[in-house]
């Protein structure tokens, strides 16, 4: 079962991170990445505010870099669950996390 398939409360089990660290979206057809913001992170998704859309089903590969030696920088493979227009002309994406590189 899939996180789309949980209920809310389901979902909302897991520990959730507030972030404001820049990410980059690696899509299959598209170099280079496209730049975001990662505003949330939690054990199965991503929440980033992007220039662009990205259509629901879309599978990228999510990368964001630690600022600390200590801690490994995060790429994911990930799927677009939603995308949100936002009044300042960005998009809010929820993704999904598919596995961790």
């Amino acid at each position: 079962m899939s996180t789309a398939d949980k209920d809310y409360g389901e979902k909302r089990d897991f520990i959730r991170m507030t972030l404001d660290a820049e990410a980059l979206i690696h899509l299959a057809d598209q170099s280079p990445p496209l730049k975001a913001v990662c505003t949330d992170l939690s054990a199965t998704g991503i929440s980033l505010i992007a220039t662009q859309p990205l259509t629901k089903g879309t599978e990228v590969r999510v990368t964001i870099e630690s600022p600390n030696e200590q801690f490994r920088s995060l790429d994911a493979s990930a799927r677009v669950l939603r995308c949100d227009a936002r009044d300042d002309q960005s998009y809010q994406l929820g993704l999904e996390i598919l596995s961790l590189s």
